[in-house]
């Protein structure tokens, strides 16, 4: 299933590297580490059954919102990625809860700057992606916390 996850997220417009860079981003400032590093970290994220369940939905649910294939008014707020909806956070904090605080706090940070692919993911288009953006942060911010753990033990 982690390729199939990994082939949406490039479906998408999401490459691993892409989501390593937001993982440098957070942690190059306090520990010596690789691009390489950060691969392999969000890798090891992804190998996680309860994230990649977390991703095969928000996706699906993205892909159901640009289809129109979504009862209203539950379509419009996907569409318009209404800022009180919540449940797309909720989903991604599902992912950043596997490594404990510091996942909650990168991920409330990425949330916020929306850097990198964050940015391009947040632009309205013809693409609804109310869900993905916040998952892609939630598994950035859950690898930068897996490297957070691995460095400071």
């Amino acid at each position: 299933m982690k390729d199939t996850v990994k082939k949406m997220l490039i479906e998408r417009g999401v490459k691993i590297e892409d989501i390593a860079k937001l993982v440098y981003f957070l942690q190059s400032k306090y520990y010596a580490i690789t691009l390489e590093e950060c691969i392999s970290s969000v890798n090891r994220v992804l190998e996680k059954r309860e994230v990649q369940n977390a991703i095969l939905t928000g996706i699906a649910l993205d892909i159901l919102a640009e289809e129109d294939k979504l009862d209203e008014p539950l379509l419009s707020i996907l569409k318009r990625d209404e800022p009180l909806y919540g449940i797309d956070e909720i989903m991604a904090l599902s992912i950043t809860n596997i490594y404990g605080s510091i996942g909650l706090t990168n991920f409330g940070y990425l949330d916020k700057v929306k850097i990198g692919v964050l940015k391009s993911l947040n632009v309205k288009g013809p693409q609804v992606h109310t869900f993905l953006d916040d998952l892609v942060a939630g598994i950035a911010a859950a690898a930068s916390a897996r490297i957070a753990h691995s460095k400071s033990g």
